[in-house]
């Protein structure tokens, strides 16, 4: 109780991360089409008298995109978020935030000056008073509203163009159950037609970095809403699991005795309920879901469809996947081969790496045999297990961000498919996060990985490793510039001889600079430099 409280008062003092702020979700801010909230330090918008940041434009992506989605202005998630807002705080150095009140991903302090790096630990390995305490932030979030955030129930049309605002107040939790569905929904395109051929954070290069900016900002608010500044997200490695070994009472919920597709009374996520999760019925009424509850936590984990998901993911099945050396390839979304991505996603072959969307393999193996909340995409956020899961497949991405150590021009810059570009915004975060902004090592970012902790010699070779690329990428031009020189000095040194030659002899010009009766030891080898 004394835990539950002090969350609750925490909640209400700390601001939020998530998707439309509250101070933005009303007519003024959506017919300006501006989102410059003041800082509460000083009142001024972005903090722009504190140098923390200004309300700027938006500036959006002009590179062109796949063929995927093949409508333009037809859905409010194009260009994100210029249907809603066109200016925007821009935050300078090390500050974040929608105001620009918050720190950057692994940088804390006043001054968001101080580099924090926190480690995310196996579930196993927590003690029973940590896990406890994990299990227990979980429960907090689910019913905790939302302070600075609320979702949109209705599309900007639907909102008269913003004359009719249409949000409503939802749990921390829930907040990003409805994020992660909002991001993959169907596009309403009028009458009874949706498209489906879209996804925002599925299914394309995107995948990754979506997700792993979605657990930062998962794990953030737990440390603000509890006051535990030093919390991470726990991982299930499920390497070469034979059953689902988190699913017991002592963790995140066993079967109930009577209906094996619900929980056990007698865990805490048994009285969940569930959002998002009727996406036929949003369709056919071309609306948005309005955060409603509709039942409780689906699982029914291994009786799931096994010509489709055999077994659980092996070692040999990821160590596989880390051998590929290319991060995209070809189309760029589930039909590609030979990519890192999509393998580990799940829509190749986890021994071939050939595309094969009937099977499903490692991330969407998991989901697959889960049988349940977890097995419907935009929904599956809902059962606690996916933020398990994502922890250890965000891991499997920072091994081989580590092993291959991509330059961000690996990370493709057009033609992928709608909002997965290099420089496309995230759909529907804001603050504003770039895909390419977190196409890069989690140590950047503030955290790491217990079993990817290396010792001290690495991290100086991890110190060097930009150096170095830098270094290899203009190799071309140190090696003109060595030889030119050399050229330059040859002749120098030819023309100096062939004077000498000409004067003979040893002259009293030519006399050492310095003798032993001059004071030498007043002599400094200083630089201007």
């Amino acid at each position: 109780m004394l835990l539950f409280a002090l969350g609750f008062l925490l909640a209400i003092l700390q601001p939020c991360t998530g998707q439309f702020p509250r101070v933005c979700a009303n007519v003024q801010s959506l017919l300006s089409k501006e989102c410059c909230p003041p800082w509460d330090g000083d009142g001024s918008p972005c903090g722009e008298l504190s140098g923390r940041g200004s309300c700027q434009n938006i500036l959006l992506s002009q590179a062109p995109l796949g063929p995927q989605f093949p409508f333009s202005g037809v859905d409010d998630r194009e260009d994100w978020p210029s249907v809603f807002y066109n200016r925007t705080c821009r935050c300078e150095g090390n500050f974040m935030g929608f105001r620009c009140g918050e720190c950057k991903f692994g940088f804390s302090g006043l001054n968001c000056t101080e580099r924090q790096l926190k480690t995310r630990r196996n579930i196993f390995q927590l003690t029973v008073s940590e896990k406890n305490k994990f299990l227990a932030y979980l429960n907090l979030a689910k019913n905790i509203p939302s302070q600075d955030y609320v979702i949109a129930t209705g599309t900007y049309a639907q909102m008269n163009n913003g004359s009719n605002p249409m949000f409503r107040d939802i749990s921390v939790y829930d907040l990003f159950v409805w994020m992660h569905y909002y991001a993959s929904r169907d596009t309403l395109l009028g009458g009874s037609s949706v498209w489906r051929d879209i996804d925002f954070a599925h299914e394309a290069p995107g995948f990754l970095p979506w997700h792993r900016v979605f657990l930062l900002m998962w794990e953030r608010q737990i440390q603000r809403i509890t006051g535990d500044e030093n919390f991470t997200i726990p991982y299930w490695d499920w390497r070469d699991a034979e059953d689902c070994e988190v699913c017991n009472d002592e963790y995140m919920g066993g079967r109930h005795p009577t209906n094996p597709n619900l929980l056990s009374p007698a865990s805490i996520f048994y009285s969940w309920q569930v959002i998002c999760t009727r996406s036929e019925e949003y369709n056919s009424q071309q609306a948005l879901c309005s955060a409603r509850s509709e039942g409780p936590i689906r699982r029914n984990p291994g009786n799931n469809d096994k010509s489709r998901t055999p077994r659980l993911p092996s070692s040999a099945d990821v160590e596989f996947c880390l051998s590929l050396t290319q991060y995209e390839s070809g189309p760029m979304d589930k039909m590609a081969n030979y990519s890192f991505r999509n393998t580990l996603e799940g829509f190749a072959d986890p021994q071939t790496a050939i595309s094969n969307p009937a099977q499903s393999g490692l991330h969407n193996a998991l989901h697959i045999y889960m049988n349940g909340s977890m097995s419907q995409v935009q929904g599956s956020a809902n059962d606690p297990i996916f933020l398990l899961h994502h922890a250890f497949v965000d891991s499997i991405f920072e091994r081989w961000l580590r092993r291959h150590r991509p330059m961000l021009e690996v990370y493709p810059a057009a033609n992928a498919p709608i909002g997965h570009n290099r420089e496309n915004y995230m759909v529907p975060f804001i603050p504003l996060y770039r895909n390419g902004e977190f196409f890069k090592s989690s140590r950047e970012l503030g955290y790491d990985y217990e079993y990817l902790q290396e010792p001290a010699l690495q991290s100086f070779q991890d110190f060097l490793t930009p150096y170095l690329q830098q270094a290899r990428q203009i190799w071309a031009w140190l090696v003109g510039a060595a030889v030119f020189g050399g050229i330059v000095t040859a002749v120098l040194t030819g023309l100096i001889r062939a004077c000498q030659k000409k004067k003979g002899g040893t002259s009293s010009e030519i006399q050492p600079l310095l003798t032993e009766s001059e004071d030498y030891n007043n002599i400094t080898y200083q630089s201007n430099f």
